[in-house]
C-alpha cells in the first residue's frame, strides 16, 4: 500500500511537540524538520482555534523551538502551524495530513481559577486515525493485520479528523457564557490533583481511547463527587496504554498478541467490555457504542435524516425545550456514531435493564431507532440519559456529533445548557428529581423491592422504584387508605408486608405481592393519623392535627399507643438506613432516630420536596415524595461541594 503523500511538500515543514498540553506560563518545545534536509528557516502562527484569535506570530528556526506560552493566554485548544521560508501558507495536499500543524492544549496554572468546567480534548483518539491505512505506521484499520499497534506522539500529524467532531461544541461555549479552562484528554492520565479542582468535566465529540490511569481518575472523581457531562459517543470504546513518559500509545486490539495479558489481564489493550479486561465502559458512561450505531463512509449522509424522541419529557434536562414525550428533536444530531444501553419497554416508557452493566440509577431520556443504519455500517440505537456514579451526577448525549447542531437548534442549545449550568453548580439543586408524570397518590411505601402507592379512587398501585417515569400499575384495593409502611428489614417474627392506616382508624396489613390479597386488621391508630412509618418493629404514627408522633410494637399490637412527643411538624414520615425521615407541611426535610426514649427531629441540610409533601417512602438511599396533583419525586443525598 502505498503511503499518502506528507503535506510537507505544501508547507515545507514537519513539526511536532514534546506533550499534548502546557500549562499557562511554561514552556513547550517543538521539533522541526523538512522532507529533503537542510537549513529549517520559517514561521509559525499560534491560534485560539476556539476563538480564531491569532496569538503569536514569529519566525522560526530549527530543528528545535521552544514556545514561551504567556501567563495572560486563555486556557484554550491551540494550533500551531509553521511554513517554510519562501513557501506559501497552503493547507495539505489532497489525501495528505497537515504535518506542518500542531494542536495543543494550555492548562490553567490555578486550576478552577476561571471556571468549574474542565474540557478535555481527545488527543488520543486524533492520533490514533493518523496515518489510517497506512502499514506499521496508523493503528486503523482494525482487520488489518500490518496496523502498528504502537504510536507515538512525538511525531507529526496527530490533529483533529477532517469532520472536526468537537468544534462545534468549543467554538459554542465562548459566545453561549460558558468560561471553561482546557485539558488533553492525556492529563486525566493519574489526573486526580487535576479534577479535584473542578465540578464538571466535559467529553466532547469522539474520545474513543481511554487508559486505566484515565477511567480510574475520571471514575474516582465522579465517585467522590464530581460530575461528568458526555456530549459525544463511541467514548472510552478501546483500552489503550501510554508509555515512554506519555510519548506513546499503545493499542494492539488483540489480546493474544498484546504481552501484557501474561503480566497485569487489567491493562489489556483490547475493548473495555472484552476479556480479559471485562470493565464494560457502560458503568462509567451509561451507555455503549456495542449497542450504538454508526454510518461510515457515504452512509454518513443518513446522520441529517434522524432525530431523538423525547422519552421524560418532565426531567430537568428538558426544562425550558418545551417538549412533551413522544416528540422529536435534535435532528442532524445523530452520528457518525451513537451509544445505547440495553432498555425494556414498560408501557411505553423505556427502562434501562442493567444487563449490560448500565448502572441501575440510569435514567433514559430520549430514544432513537437506527436498526436501519445497517445499511451504511452499524445498525443499532441511541440513547440519552443520566444517572448517579457515587456522589456525582453523569449525563450523556450518547452522540459523537452533539456538537455540531449546538448552535443552530434551540433544543439542543437549551438542553446543553440545563446540563452545563447544573453540573457545573452554576445552578443550585434542591436535590428532588421528578421520577413521574402527575398522579393522584397520596400514600407510599416501598417494600421488597416494588414501589407502593394509594391514590385518592381507592387503589393500590405498583412501580418499580426508580428515577424514570414509569407508569403506576393497580394491583388491588386500598379504600381508604390514607397512609402506607412497610419495614425494611425482617424483625423477630415480624414478616415484611405492607402496613396502611385507614381514615376510620384501623390498622391493616397485607402481603406485598400484586394481586387480591386481603387486607387484615391488626390494631386501631391514633385518631388523626396521617403518616405512618416501621422500624426495628415499631410503627410510628404521626398526628398532624397536633403534632404528635405514637409508637406501637408490630410484634405486640394488642397493646396502647405511647406518645413519644412532638412530631416536629411531620406531615410525611417513612424510615431509611435506621431513620426516620420526615416531611414538615412548611416544606422541611427532617429525621430523627426511631427511638422510644427522648428525641427529637433535626432539620436536614437540604429542603424537602418542591410544592411539599404527603407520603414518603426510602429505597436503596433515596427518598421519594408525593402529593396528589404532581409528579413523584426523588431525593439522594446531595455531592459534597
Amino acid at each position: 500500500m502505498t503511503s499518502a503523500p506528507s503535506s510537507a511538500t505544501a508547507s515545507g515543514l514537519r513539526a511536532w511537540a514534546d506533550r499534548t498540553s502546557c500549562v499557562q506560563g511554561g514552556r513547550l518545545p517543538f521539533h522541526l524538520s523538512v522532507p529533503q534536509g537542510g537549513p529549517v528557516r520559517g514561521r509559525v502562527v499560534v491560534t485560539d482555534e476556539v476563538t480564531d484569535e491569532v496569538r503569536l506570530s514569529a519566525p522560526v528556526s530549527g530543528p528545535d523551538w521552544t514556545l514561551e506560552v504567556p501567563a495572560g493566554w486563555p486556557s484554550s485548544l491551540y494550533r500551531a502551524a509553521f511554513h517554510r521560508e519562501g513557501q506559501p501558507r497552503s493547507g495539505p495536499l489532497p489525501g495528505a495530513e497537515p504535518e506542518h500543524e500542531v494542536w495543543f492544549a494550555v492548562r490553567a496554572a490555578r486550576p478552577g481559577a476561571t471556571s468549574s468546567i474542565l474540557v478535555s480534548v481527545p488527543f488520543a483518539t486524533w492520533r490514533a486515525y493518523t496515518r489510517a491505512g497506512q502499514p506499521g505506521r496508523g493503528l486503523y484499520f482494525t482487520e488489518q493485520p500490518d496496523r502498528a499497534a504502537r504510536v507515538s506522539f512525538a511525531s507529526p500529524g496527530g490533529g483533529p479528523p477532517p469532520e472536526r467532531w468537537e468544534e462545534g461544541l468549543l467554538r459554542w461555549l465562548p459566545g453561549a457564557g460558558y468560561p471553561v479552562e482546557f485539558c488533553s484528554g492525556l492529563d486525566l492520565h493519574d489526573g486526580d490533583e487535576l479534577l479535584s479542582h473542578y465540578r464538571l468535566l466535559v467529553v466532547n465529540g469522539h474520545d474513543e481511547y481511554w487508559s486505566m490511569e484515565m477511567r480510574d481518575s475520571v471514575e474516582t472523581f465522579a465517585r467522590r463527587g464530581g460530575n461528568l457531562a458526555f456530549f459525544a459517543a463511541n467514548t472510552a470504546w478501546w483500552q489503550m496504554r501510554l508509555e515512554d513518559g506519555l510519548r506513546t500509545m499503545v493499542c494492539h486490539r488483540d489480546a493474544a498478541g498484546d504481552p501484557m495479558s501474561a503480566v497485569d489481564p487489567r491493562r489489556v489493550t483490547v475493548e473495555w467490555s472484552s476479556a480479559p479486561v471485562d470493565r464494560p465502559e457502560n458503568a462509567m458512561t451509561g451507555v455503549s457504542f456495542r449497542r450504538g450505531a454508526g454510518a461510515w463512509g457515504e452512509g454518513m449522509t443518513v446522520m441529517r435524516k434522524d432525530a431523538y424522541t423525547a422519552r421524560f419529557a418532565g426531567h430537568w434536562v428538558f426544562d425550558g425545550t418545551g417538549l412533551a414525550d413522544g416528540e422529536q428533536f435534535a435532528r442532524g444530531a445523530l452520528g457518525y456514531e451513537t451509544d445505547a444501553c440495553e432498555v425494556e419497554w414498560v408501557a411505553g416508557v423505556p427502562r434501562a435493564t442493567g444487563s449490560d452493566s448500565t448502572p441501575s440509577s440510569f435514567v433514559v431520556l430520549a430514544t432513537a431507532d437506527l436498526r436501519h443504519w445497517r445499511d451504511y455500517g452499524q445498525g443499532g440505537a441511541a440513547t440519552m440519559g443520566v444517572f448517579r456514579l457515587g456522589a456525582g451526577t453523569v449525563f450523556n448525549a450518547a452522540t459523537i456529533n452533539w456538537g455540531s447542531v449546538v448552535a443552530d437548534d434551540p433544543v439542543v442549545d437549551r438542553i446543553t445548557r440545563n446540563v452545563l449550568d447544573r453540573l457545573s453548580g452554576t445552578v443550585a439543586s434542591d436535590g428532588w428529581d421528578c421520577a413521574g408524570d402527575p398522579s393522584e397518590v397520596r400514600a407510599l411505601t416501598v417494600c421488597e423491592g416494588t414501589l407502593f402507592g394509594a391514590d385518592g379512587s381507592g387503589r393500590l398501585l405498583c412501580r418499580a422504584p426508580s428515577g424514570q417515569n414509569l407508569p403506576w400499575r393497580p394491583v388491588g384495593d386500598a379504600t381508604g387508605v390514607v397512609c402506607l409502611a412497610s419495614s425494611r428489614e425482617a424483625a423477630g417474627a415480624l414478616p415484611l408486608e405492607l402496613y396502611a392506616a385507614t381514615d376510620d382508624g384501623r390498622l391493616l396489613r397485607r402481603e406485598a405481592v400484586a394481586g387480591s390479597a386481603p387486607w387484615q386488621q391488626v390494631a386501631t391508630v391514633p385518631p388523626g393519623t396521617g403518616a405512618l412509618a416501621l422500624c426495628d418493629a415499631g410503627v410510628f404514627a404521626v398526628t398532624p392535627h397536633d403534632d404528635t408522633l405514637h409508637h406501637l410494637s408490630a410484634l405486640r399490637p394488642e397493646e396502647p399507643w405511647r406518645v413519644l412527643g412532638d412530631a416536629g411538624g411531620a406531615v410525611a414520615l417513612t424510615t431509611m438506613n435506621s431513620r426516620l425521615w420526615a416531611v414538615t407541611a412548611d416544606g422541611r426535610l427532617r429525621t430523627r432516630l426511631p427511638v422510644v426514649s427522648p428525641a427529637v427531629f433535626t432539620d436536614c441540610a437540604s429542603p424537602g420536596p418542591p410544592g411539599g409533601s404527603l407520603a414518603l417512602a426510602a429505597h436503596a438511599g433515596s427518598l421519594y415524595s408525593a402529593v396528589p396533583g404532581g409528579p413523584l419525586r426523588v431525593w439522594r443525598p446531595p455531592a459534597p461541594r
